[in-house]
């Protein structure tokens, strides 16, 4: 009786294998990953119709090298500020650095970040996030791909495998998707009436005050200074230069930013990080933009003195 009992669940073991390889590659794929792309979708607002799209095509069905050798199901490149594992493939140049995984979770979580945190993709996060071919075209309009049919491709793989099934969350879900980070990140007009009642006999009335993060600023005008800000909302000169992490005055340009409190140790929830763009920006510069205080950015990060932010680097913000 006991032989007969192994035999049966060697046999049920075998029908089980072979049910799971009866499938594609691509459907194996789903299986294996869709659960992730719902969590994705829920942690940073990536559609999992888009995430398994984007895996199946750059990943070949998880059969590419670089996924079987370094779980990098996204071909995400190493940038200056990986200090992770790397894998060396050949892509636009012969070996080329690709960051390398411990598992597939921690690739799709860097491909979501990468996409919720640089400045080139923020504005997809402003589509309806059950709308794939929006956010297949948006892709391709940003250039996350070189390839003219990349958004025709990933739109055909969403629809011939049915992928978004998986971008309809239950309430629970939908409630805890991040607000986009464009949103986040919008200055808005500040009332008097939300500004603290100690506070408010330092802010003008004839003039629109706004705010970042909880952080009140104005916009500056022709010919006012850092001081005559000061003067005007009765602070120090030496209090308004530490609100905007100077150490010393500077000419100040039309538009600028001037804060008029201390800045937060912290950007909000749903800006975790930033990547740097092309633009040259200054660390103080990304600072003043997420009204986050120089300091506690270059603590948080380990940053050097002399540290200049550079393409791709990732600088945390909370």
């Amino acid at each position: 009786m006991k032989k007969f009992f192994s035999l049966a669940a060697l046999l049920l073991c075998i029908a089980a294998s072979l049910a799971q390889d009866s499938g594609t590659p691509q459907q194996r794929y789903i299986s294996a990953y869709y659960q992730i792309a719902v969590q994705e979708m829920v942690r940073s607002g990536v559609p999992a119709s888009i995430t398994l799209a984007q895996g199946i095509l750059e990943s070949r069905s998880g059969l590419s090298p670089l996924a079987i050798n370094g779980n990098n199901h996204f071909g995400i490149k190493c940038h200056r500020g990986w200090t992770g594992p790397s894998i060396t493939a050949d892509d636009d140049r012969p070996g080329e650095c690709f960051r390398s995984y411990a598992n597939p979770e921690e690739s799709f979580r860097d491909h979501s970040d990468f996409l919720r945190y640089s400045d080139r993709y923020k504005f997809l996060f402003d589509l309806d996030i059950t709308d794939y071919q929006a956010w297949a075209y948006g892709l391709k309009q940003a250039g996350y791909a070189t390839d003219p049919s990349y958004a025709s491709k990933l739109i055909r793989i969403v629809e011939e495998y049915d992928l978004a099934r998986y971008d309809h969350l239950t309430t629970a879900q939908a409630a805890s998707i991040p607000a986009s980070p464009h949103q986040i990140e919008e200055p808005v007009s500040l009332p008097t009436s939300q500004i603290p009642a100690l506070e408010q006999y330092r802010f003008s009335l004839s003039r629109e005050l706004y705010s970042v993060g909880g952080v009140p600023f104005v916009y500056s005008m022709e010919g006012e200074t850092y001081r005559s800000i000061a003067r005007q909302y009765h602070l120090f000169h030496r209090e308004i230069l530490r609100f905007n992490d100077l150490s010393e005055d500077e000419e100040l340009l039309p538009g600028t930013i001037v804060y008029l409190q201390k800045k937060q140790k912290k950007a909000p929830a749903g800006l975790e990080k930033y990547i740097v763009g092309a633009d040259g920006e200054s660390l103080r510069q990304i600072c003043q933009r997420f009204a986050v205080r120089e300091k506690s950015i270059r603590k948080l990060n380990g940053f050097s003195a002399d540290y200049v932010p550079r393409e791709g680097d990732e600088i945390l913000l909370r």
